[in-house]
């Protein structure tokens, strides 16, 4: 069966032609929605469809062929496009549909696998379905069909996509539930910043360092110079390496140099993995996107805030490739 549904893709994608190009023309350019239909078996995909082209760019909406017939009719506008699904393109309760974009000029793309069908022949549009058998033993369950109407549909929202320039970015603004949310958080959406930061001169006193650490909560402090730029920071394991004289000693000698830093563009699950590394740190000094090092701190990601979303570091060993910025120094 597998097979059969592979060989049946591989044809297709063989066999597309410039009315493929016209199709996701068509879509990019309508001021409205792509309104997908279809009846059965192709109903199930087109709403499938639907979804897809909604969470990658591309406004979308399934609109019940029986339900069109006795008032949705009105949710398709002059400023939509029509995507239809039928195998045989002759399913007669797509016809008020047809119809509808035909009175009113709404284009029209239709799906489906006889050439000269009622659907195809009234289409702006005709994708058409190539020739193969269904998986079914019996030939009659939509199977290789159904798999190839997919297929185009997934083709037509990754072209649209990529027609779009549609990102990473804008992906995570379409899904900001459960888990894919969470793996597109950003490190600007989880930082604390502003009077949340722990930060001292180089030329502060070890005695107020040890305050300004106490009350911000991080176990950690940054040290800036003269300009602000972050040169180091001061941890918990710092002040036990500098114990003798601790309190006599200025904060930018105490502080380990060239701390591991991270931009606040970065992916949130970026910072856990450089967290996680080989030198494991609790906390990120954040720097503005782009930034050289040293520079001005913008912010500080926490761990448990990367946890708490539910961040997934994504990696065992340490920051992805393109993950942290900065030296070598501990944090």
């Amino acid at each position: 069966m597998l097979r059969l549904e592979a060989d049946a893709l591989a044809a297709y994608a063989e066999g597309l032609d410039a009315s493929f190009a016209e199709a996701v023309a068509l879509m990019f350019a309508a001021r409205g929605r792509v309104i997908v239909s279809g009846m059965g078996k192709s109903g199930h995909v087109a709403r499938k469809i639907a979804a897809t082209l909604a969470s990658t760019g591309t406004p979308a909406q399934f609109v019940h062929p029986a339900e069109a017939s006795h008032g949705d009719l009105g949710m398709i506008t002059r400023d939509d496009v029509a995507l239809v699904l039928s195998n045989s393109g002759e399913t007669r309760e797509l016809a008020d549909i047809i119809a509808h974009t035909r009175r009113f000029s709404i284009p029209l793309i239709g799906i489906a696998g006889r050439p000269g069908s009622t659907l195809l022949s009234a289409a702006d549009v005709a994708l058409v379905l190539p020739k193969a058998p269904e998986a079914c033993p019996n030939g009659l369950a939509p199977t290789t069909s159904t798999t190839m109407s997919i297929a185009i549909g997934d083709a037509l929202a990754v072209a649209l996509m990529e027609r779009r320039v549609f990102t990473r970015e804008h992906y995570a603004l379409l899904h900001p539930g459960g888990s894919l949310g969470a793996r597109l958080l950003k490190v600007a959406d989880l930082m604390h910043r502003g009077a949340e930061l722990p930060l001292v001169a180089e030329e502060t006193s070890m005695r107020e360092a040890l305050v300004e650490m106490t009350a911000k909560s991080f176990g950690i402090t940054g040290v800036t110079d003269a300009q602000g730029r972050l040169t180091g920071v001061i941890t918990d394991g710092d002040l036990r390496r500098n114990m003798e004289g601790l309190l006599e000693r200025r904060a930018g000698e105490v502080a380990t140099r060239n701390p591991r830093v991270i931009g606040a563009d970065a992916l949130a699950s970026e910072a856990l993995a450089l967290m996680n590394g080989a030198r494991p740190t609790l906390c990120l000094f954040v720097l503005s996107p782009g930034a050289a090092v040293p520079a001005r701190p913008v912010g500080l990601v926490h761990v448990h805030d990367c946890l708490r979303a539910g961040v997934d570091a994504g990696t065992e060993g340490g920051a992805p490739p393109g993950g942290g910025r900065g030296g070598g120094g501990a944090a």
